[in-house]
């Protein structure tokens, strides 16, 4: 169902295309990513947004990422699975201002979506899609969060969820996805190992994959912060947005929301720096872009306090570099050690336990307020990805 109207009434979903080679897909069928010869790239939904809609259909519409739903992937609203996820708060810096000033700088802070991460909302977007396209068992590989997402909405969808997550991992994040009913398994190895036993399941058992930008869908979840921003911000989008980058999902729908924003004339053409931030144990993102190269090597250190940072190589490595490229932004990574130390200053002056990975944009942006990179009377959004209390056993006392 496509709307026409300038109130809304669904989605506006035309298709899926590859932004690579500029194949076309139908959306009504289940699909992964691009199958035209060697392309592989990730598919990205497309709507119809020639026709006029009016920002004002927000105004009464319920604070979660569901009211944006002209511009999201589920037809059907019986087939949305929710639990509130999405419009998480923006929250200014108050106490660290000594680093901050000259700037504004906030929080984007996941931490209260369901199960504790901005994982929520890609993976309810997911299951949700799943549901539509009358899929019963779902499989993902996982380096923590977005296994318990899966388990959780699987649970309230009434899908199978199988989860593959690397031993390493916090015990916490193996107890919910046995919790919320999901079959977890144990690898001994990293993220890839994981993806790699999925993509053979998937193809012996039939299971439908949602492993990192494999599928069109949790993209179209992790945008739905790039509209917050936007709507959050009265549509004047802050100069620089920091975002830790493992497999890069929220980093891409970030810049997709604001590319669809502009074609509704909700936005202007003005765009943030982008700051991908990633652990030092897995930074070839870093690696390439400082390189000026157009793809990532595969980069594997071992472990990292941040679980969600030990990506050796994202799916969309080239599309990442490319909104780093096209934004102006730029890209470095971070130690285990400063990290920690990020946790504690965060926790102890500002009140919030975040996610190391969320510390690491902490940490990375004094290092770019103090080289000059970050500007004076520049605004400066942190995307804080999850709750602290789930990392507890990784970060020092």
């Amino acid at each position: 169902m496509i709307s026409n109207t300038a109130t809304g009434t669904g989605s506006r979903l035309i298709n899926l295309k590859c932004p690579a080679c500029g194949a076309e897909y139908d959306a009504s069928v289940t699909n992964t990513f691009c199958k035209v010869d060697a392309c592989n790239s990730t598919l990205f939904a497309q709507y119809d947004l020639g026709q006029p809609l009016d920002k004002a259909i927000l105004k009464d519409r319920p604070a979660s990422m569901w009211r944006y739903r002209e511009l999201l992937p589920v037809i059907g609203e019986e087939n949305i699975v929710t639990m509130g996820e999405g419009f998480t708060p923006i929250i200014p810096i108050e106490n660290l201002t000594h680093f901050t000033e000259g700037n504004e700088v906030y929080w984007k802070n996941e931490a209260g979506n369901p199960t504790g991460s901005f994982k929520a909302r890609g993976i309810g977007m997911a299951v949700s899609k799943a549901k539509e396209l009358g899929i019963t068992t779902i499989a993902t590989p996982t380096a923590g969060n977005a296994g318990g997402a899966l388990a959780a909405y699987a649970a309230r969808a009434d899908i199978n969820a199988i989860v593959y997550m690397p031993k390493l991992t916090p015990q916490v994040f193996k107890d919910e996805c046995r919790l919320y009913g999901a079959e977890l398994v144990e690898v001994d190895g990293n993220i890839a190992d994981c993806g790699k036993l999925v993509a053979n399941g998937a193809a012996e058992y039939g299971w439908f994959q949602i492993s990192t930008l494999k599928e069109p869908y949790r993209l179209e979840g992790k945008k739905t912060m790039g509209f917050e921003i936007a709507e959050q911000f009265n549509w004047q989008l802050p100069d620089v947005v920091f975002y830790p980058t493992g497999g890069g999902t929220g980093l891409i729908g970030i810049w997709k929301a604001f590319d669809e924003l502009e074609q509704l004339g909700w936005i202007g053409s003005k765009r943030p720096r982008m700051v991908a931030v990633q652990s030092e144990s897995c930074n070839g993102i870093v690696t390439a872009f400082n390189g000026g190269q157009t793809s990532a090597e595969f980069v594997d250190g071992g472990f990292t306090i941040a679980n969600g940072l030990r990506v050796p190589k994202s799916f969309a490595d080239k599309v990442i570099l490319k909104v780093l490229r096209d934004s102006k932004g730029t890209a470095l990574s971070i130690s285990d050690a400063e990290m920690d130390t990020a946790v504690k200053e965060i926790a102890s002056h500002e009140g919030m336990l975040i996610a190391p990975e969320g510390a690491a944009l902490w940490r990375a942006y004094k290092k770019l307020k103090a080289s000059g990179w970050i500007q004076p009377g520049e605004s400066v959004v942190l995307v804080n990805t999850g709750s602290g209390y789930k990392y507890l056993e990784n970060i020092t006392i």
